[in-house]
């Protein structure tokens, strides 16, 4: 075996790996491509293959080395990224040419039962993960929902909701905005900047590879979904609704319409991706659909090297300038500003 560096979002290898074993959306050359694309990062992965020159095994990384101080990301912005990997001695072949480099490596994991007991990682963190098989047909797909679920979407259709794809960037722009509110007002949170959304517009959706799903009353925008599509999933990427008008229950109707629509499209499965233990309410509108539920684990390897004073310093500043952009007094011009700045720092 030999342990190779390549460019996954362009090298046949690493399409080669992700297509024959289980992979993700965030496997994807797309999604990496779109990560390059928006923030500059230099995404690489490293690959195990045989004597022949055949990926057998391999993990996408991120080097980030900025104010906060050097570590590695697998990968930034993603719900999870397993490493693609089946064995335990091609697991190790991968850590410990990462760990060489003596920075903090961490890896959201959701799929893969080699990472989790390993020693040299740590559990730090988790959250919830949620998923609806497709694969029956859609009157058993109704039947199977829940009455609440039901009658929520009964109510938004008698109230005469529209859900439509979104046709052009002035929808895509329309829901951004939409979403950069939520998490100012509701979460008090940044946004991530319009040319990330703009990079996926132009690598899954122009490609036909996902949607953005409007509902709309009349002319008023109530909410939107943005869902990717790879291999056999169809994933819930991005939601925002507007408050005002939840009584209506676009939500409900646009995850139904978007199950006929994956459908047709051949998906087998509806990934809803990450929720925050605390997101109580997001929680429970994700339980109404899933037909599974499992923990995505957030796990950290240590380096030998301790962070800077200054570095520690910058950890602690970067969330206080977020949360500070993020006020209600604050111009939305500005807080835009303020996650395109700030947001690649995140990770």
């Amino acid at each position: 075996m030999q342990v190779i560096c390549v460019h996954p979002h362009d090298d046949p290898r690493w399409e080669q790996l992700v297509q024959t074993m289980r992979s993700d959306v965030f496997h994807s050359p797309g999604w990496m491509r779109i990560l390059t694309d928006t923030y500059g990062l230099e995404v690489r992965a490293y690959i195990v293959i045989d004597a022949e020159g055949r990926p057998l095994a391999g993990l996408p990384f991120c080097r980030q080395a900025d104010i906060k101080g050097r570590r590695i990301v697998i990968l930034p912005f993603s719900d999870y990224c397993d490493p693609v990997v089946a064995r335990q001695e091609h697991w190790d072949c991968l850590v410990e040419r990462l760990a060489e480099e003596q920075a903090p490596i961490t890896i959201r994991c959701l799929h893969n039962e080699i990472l989790p007991r390993d020693p040299r990682f740590a559990l730090v963190a988790q959250a919830k993960w949620h998923q609806l098989d497709l694969r029956p047909d859609l009157d058993t797909l109704w039947e199977r929902l829940p009455a609440s679920a039901q009658r929520a979407i009964r109510k938004a259709q008698k109230s005469e909701i529209r859900v439509y794809a979104a046709r052009d960037k002035c929808d895509l722009h329309a829901f951004f905005r939409l979403h950069q509110g939520v998490r100012k007002h509701k979460y008090h949170m940044l946004s991530q900047p319009y040319a990330f959304f703009e990079r996926i517009w132009e690598q899954f959706i122009e490609r036909e590879q996902g949607l953005l799903m409007l509902a709309k009353c009349e002319a008023t925008l109530l909410g939107g979904t943005l869902f990717l599509g790879w291999k056999d999933g169809w994933y819930y990427k991005f939601n925002a609704s507007a408050p005002e008008h939840l009584g209506y229950r676009p939500n409900d109707l646009i995850i139904w319409e978007s199950m006929k629509e994956a459908k047709t499209r051949g998906y087998a499965r509806l990934d809803f991706g990450l929720s925050d233990w605390e997101q109580e309410g997001l929680l429970r509108f994700k339980r109404k659909f899933a037909t599974e539920e499992k923990p995505i684990s957030f796990l950290r390897h240590e380096a030998q090297r301790t962070q800077s004073e200054s570095e520690q310093a910058a950890q602690a500043l970067i969330p206080q300038l977020a949360e500070l952009f993020a006020q209600e007094g604050v111009p939305d011009e500005v807080t835009e500003q303020a996650g395109a700045l700030l947001y690649r720092y995140f990770a």
